[in-house]
């Protein structure tokens, strides 16, 4: 059992504005991410609107509700303008990094699809598609869950020409 024999409480008055902005990188490095999410569009070109988003999440905040979600009371702050995360939220976490390994790969995966959709890549199909491999490497391992996977988007499709072979060496059946 460790025994602290003091701890100090931190106030957001008694920190620089700088040291408040390393405060905020470290708080998103355990209860942040950096999310790209789909919509379905029918009247967009390629059927799909992509959503970038950077969030922090917290429960029980006992202050300034942004959004909850109803199923477990989760509070989280979060911004999807694309404007917003080009101009304020990428610029900010190019300064004042986050440290640990999976969340610096994970901004970079989110900085490389934010790059394509401000080249305007997202409104066509292999645009589209990029944006959803690099999807499909952020946020990796237990508990991601997603509502549409790119096999939802670009379904494999056999071509006709697969379709009419016959099939190949130990799976031919030959009957007498």
């Amino acid at each position: 059992m460790v025994i602290m024999s003091s701890v100090r409480t931190i106030s957001r008055k008694d920190l620089k504005k700088e040291e408040l902005r390393f405060f905020l990188a470290g708080f998103v490095e355990g209860e942040g991410s950096f999310n790209i999410s789909l919509r379905r569009k029918t009247d967009y070109k390629v059927s799909w609107q992509v959503v970038m988003s950077f969030n922090v999440s917290q429960k029980e905040l006992g202050c300034g509700i942004i959004k909850v979600r109803k199923i477990d009371n989760l509070h989280s702050y979060d911004a999807t303008s694309p404007k917003d995360i080009v101009q304020k939220v990428i610029p900010y976490f190019r300064k004042y990094q986050v440290q640990s390994n999976s969340k610096r790969r994970n901004f970079d995966i989110f900085c490389q699809a934010a790059e394509l959709m401000e080249k305007g890549q997202h409104r066509n199909e292999i645009g589209l598609r990029q944006i959803l491999e690099l999807r499909e490497k952020i946020n990796e391992g237990k508990g991601r869950t997603r509502k549409y996977g790119i096999l939802d988007i670009f379904p494999i499709q056999e071509s006709s020409e697969t379709t009419r072979q016959p099939p190949k060496g130990d799976d031919i059946v030959r009957t007498l």
